[in-house]
This record gives structure tokens, C-alpha cells and sequence, in this order.
């Protein structure tokens, strides 16, 4: 059976679960579509403990939490919702509309679609190391999902960058002691955070140490030990109870990058207008995108959903006039939201 809707919107994550509230705003219905067993893309996946600062109005609020306040915040819009399937097939139709396939066989007839994808069907960047292969080691991991398992453990975090950085320091208090190991001297994390960790090493709690991974060692089942290969062309062996490995994502577009649409370094070119590909009609927002001036922030990506909601009615109807409405006095939208009734 084929679906018939608005707007596909290709990614699960926090961007692609707002799109779908701005798109209702407006009477548009979307579908979603993830290649993950659950929504809420790198949120959900990789680190769905880690807090976040840079969402307006919460000072501080949990990856995961943010998701479920998203899902509760699209509710109303009942979007379709089809998870662990890729989109494979792709085809602009001549009526204007687009044919898309997923790999259960879901076949949708959509007026637009909206790539949402993050990095695209991403994985995180694994240990490779000799020895490695042989341990089958259960204690390496490329998320935290339950911070209490490292309590009063001896932790070795692999990782220059936020992630690493920001798991340090939030496990810092409760660990036995963190070796942080970086292949470089230079971290790509915020300034404050590699300061916060610097304060941490002079107070004996983080171990810094420079290097990369050549081998490791342990029983089957679980590593013990790494031995590094330092800047100094010397060899270091650093020991601990788990494995926490944040190299970031190896970016994949899968089957999006034989859409022929142009791709810069497998990011999506857009407009700054209506955040529009060079496929009328196919539209990318979040972290999959690139144009002057692009900040990879999930605030970033709820501006260009909103602002990708008003494309997609413009190419839906090019010819019907255009109005901003606000939530908080349009009985049009209180309608879609399902508060004019609370009201009345």
C-alpha cells in the first residue's frame, strides 16, 4: 500500500522530530522515516544522558529528556512513524511529487521531502587495535546510557573532542580515576570544558596521557590494558576497568548520495531561504546540510525546520498567499494543537 502525504521526512532525530511540529503548524502531515530501532537520532544512540545546555528556556535539560518532550510536543500532528529502514529508492515523479521506498517495502507518494539525517546512517568511529579481535570484549562503549556502571571504576576514555570531555568531567566524581587518552596535545572540545579537565588533572582525578591505540591486552571477554604510541615515538601502557571510545561519527549518506543532487564533502548544499536542495521540492535541515556561515547546533536545526515548514507549503501550493500565524493567538493553530477545546 502506498502512503500518501505532504512531506517525508528522512531522519528520526531531534531536528526531524521538530520538523514534524512546524509542518503541522502549517496543516502539513509528515511521515517519518529512520534507519534506527528508535526516534531520536544521536540523542537517543549515542549519548542519551549527556546534558544539554543550549536549549532556550531549559538551563539544563538531558539528550533523552529533550527527545521525549519533542515527541510529546508533535503529538497532536500524528505523524506516521516507520523505524529501522533505510529509504531506497527515490524517484521525482511528473506531477511534481516523489516516490520513495524504504527496505521493509513502504512505499510513500510524498508532495515533499525533507532530509533530516544527521551525519546520514551513522556509526560511531570503532577501536581498531591488535589483540582486539581475539578479547571479544564486552567492556569497550561508544555511548553511556547508565553512568551508575562506572561508578568506582578505573575508566579509560578515548577522545579529543566534546563528548569525551564532557563524559570526563560528569564521571570525574564518581569513577575511581579516568585516563583520558587523546592522540594529540590540542582537544577539539569547548575551551571551558578542556579547562574544567586540566583542573581535574592537577587535582589527581584525570590522568592525561597523548597517544595513539597500538594494542591491547586482557581475557576473553574484556580488555585490561592498552599499550599507546605516544608523540615521543615511545611506548605506554595505561590500564582500567572499561572503555569508552568517542571518536565521533564515520558520516555515510547511504543511498541519498545517488539522488543526483549536489554534495559538498557529503554534506547537502541549501538555500538559506527555505533551506531547499538543488532538487526542487527536496529540502535538508540539521547537521546533513552545509551553506555559509552553517553551525552544527540542534538550535540551529529547529530554525531551519521552521523555516523549511514555510518551503514546503510554498511548493505545495505556490500560488496561495502566505501567513505567519502565532501560537499563542491564532485559533487556527490552537486548533491544530488541540488546545482550543482546553481553552473553551
Amino acid at each position: 500500500m502506498t502512503i500518501k502525504t505532504d512531506a517525508v521526512i528522512i531522519g528520526a532525530g531531534p531536528v526531524g522530530l521538530f520538523q514534524v511540529f512546524e509542518l503541522g503548524l502549517l496543516g502539513l502531515k509528515a511521515e517519518l522515516i529512520d534507519s534506527l530501532a528508535q526516534v531520536g537520532g544521536q540523542c537517543s544512540e549515542l549519548y542519551p544522558e549527556k546534558p544539554i545546555y543550549d536549549i532556550p528556556a531549559w538551563p539544563v535539560i538531558g539528550a533523552q529528556e529533550l527527545i521525549d518532550k519533542l515527541r510529546e510536543q508533535i503529538r497532536p500532528f500524528e505523524p506516521g512513524v516507520h523505524l529501522n529502514q533505510e529509504v531506497t529508492g527515490f524517484e521525482a515523479k511528473d506531477d511534481g511529487r516523489f516516490r520513495v521506498e524504504t527496505s521493509k517495502g513502504n512505499e510513500f507518494d510524498a508532495g515533499a521531502v525533507i532530509i533530516a539525517a544527521g551525519l546520514g546512517a551513522f556509526q560511531p568511529r570503532r577501536l581498531r587495535a591488535r589483540g582486539l579481535e581475539d578479547l571479544g570484549a564486552d567492556n569497550i562503549h561508544y555511548k553511556v546510557t547508565d553512568r551508575s556502571q562506572f561508578a568506582g571504576k578505573r575508566l579509560l576514555v578515548l577522545g579529543g573532542g566534546d563528548s569525551a570531555l564532557d563524559w570526563t568531567l560528569d564521571l570525574a566524581d564518581s569513577a575511581e580515576h579516568i585516563t583520558l587518552v587523546h592522540r594529540r596535545h590540542d582537544y577539539r572540545a569547548q575551551p571551558a570544558s578542556v579547562a574544567k579537565m586540566k583542573a581535574l588533572v592537577e587535582a589527581g582525578k584525570v590522568t592525561e596521557q597523548q597517544g595513539t591505540v597500538g594494542e591491547v591486552f586482557g581475557v576473553p571477554g574484556r580488555v585490561d590494558a592498552m599499550e599507546l604510541n605516544t608523540l615521543e615515538r615511545e611506548k605506554v601502557r595505561v590500564e582500567g576497568d572499561e572503555v569508552l571510545v568517542f571518536w565521533g561519527l564515520a558520516p555515510n549518506l547511504g543511498p541519498i548520495a545517488d539522488w543526483s543532487m549536489q554534495i559538498e564533502k557529503k554534506q547537502i548544499p541549501v538555500d538559506t531561504e527555505k533551506f531547499q536542495t538543488s532538487i526542487p521540492g527536496v529540502f535538508a535541515i540539521g547537521d546533513i546540510n552545509t551553506y555559509p556561515g552553517k553551525k552544527k547546533l540542534i538550535l540551529s536545526g529547529f530554525h531551519e525546520a521552521a523555516l523549511a515548514a514555510f518551503g514546503v507549503q510554498k511548493h505545495l501550493n505556490p500560488e496561495a498567499r502566505q501567513f505567519l500565524q502565532y501560537t499563542t493567538t491564532s485559533p487556527i493553530m490552537h486548533k491544530r494543537l488541540g488546545v482550543a477545546e482546553e481553552k473553551a
